[in-house]
């Protein structure tokens, strides 16, 4: 004897309730994914001491699209085509040290942004590495380097970054547990 006519609509109606309830949560992970915000693995030393070989961060999308890039952010942007400082990658993390219309310089380990020494209220390895030359940063454009200065391929080697390449502010560590905490 098969199901009553009452019981096997029952049963579409959940199987047809539970594939909306899985479709709709996919499309919106991967719109939240696409347009607001996603996961990124550190690969290397170059932001060291503030982000460890192996750290996951998430990366807000939104705070480029509606919000304001200032001097001290974490980003992470496409890789500049000329990048040639060891293995190819897609994606970078450094942090914004000049922004459009900047002149910057290095004497020593020391950063001069506008004729003034930068305030860097973050952590950073010394000795410097590679200086800074006289850098004026374009229009629409921004520096960028890592804190493991000796350790770091970034702007002093190919230049600034367009800000069409920037994809979002790192703002949160969630891995490894014990480091979870916001940047």
């Amino acid at each position: 004897m098969g199901a009553s006519p009452v019981r096997r609509r029952r049963r579409r109606r959940v199987v047809v309730e539970w594939a909306i309830i899985v479709v709709a949560a996919v499309l919106v992970s991967f719109f939240m994914r696409t347009f607001a915000f996603q996961t990124f693995f550190i690969p290397s030393a170059s932001m060291e001491p503030t982000l460890q070989i192996g750290d996951r961060i998430i990366v807000s999308k939104l705070s480029i699209d509606f919000g304001t890039i200032h001097r001290g952010d974490i980003v992470v942007f496409k890789a500049p085509p000329a990048e040639n400082c060891g293995e190819p990658v897609t994606d970078l993390v450094k942090r914004v040290i000049g922004l459009p219309g900047d002149h910057l310089r290095s004497v020593g380990d020391t950063i001069y942004v506008n004729g003034t020494k930068l305030d860097q209220t973050w952590t950073y390895t010394k000795p410097f590495g590679q200086a800074i030359g006289h850098v004026t940063v374009s229009a629409g454009h921004y520096f960028m380097m890592g804190d493991n200065r000796a350790d770091s391929c970034d702007s002093r080697m190919w230049g600034t970054v367009p800000k069409k390449d920037i994809i979002g502010k790192a703002f949160l560590r969630i891995w490894p547990v014990s480091r979870l905490g916001f940047l």
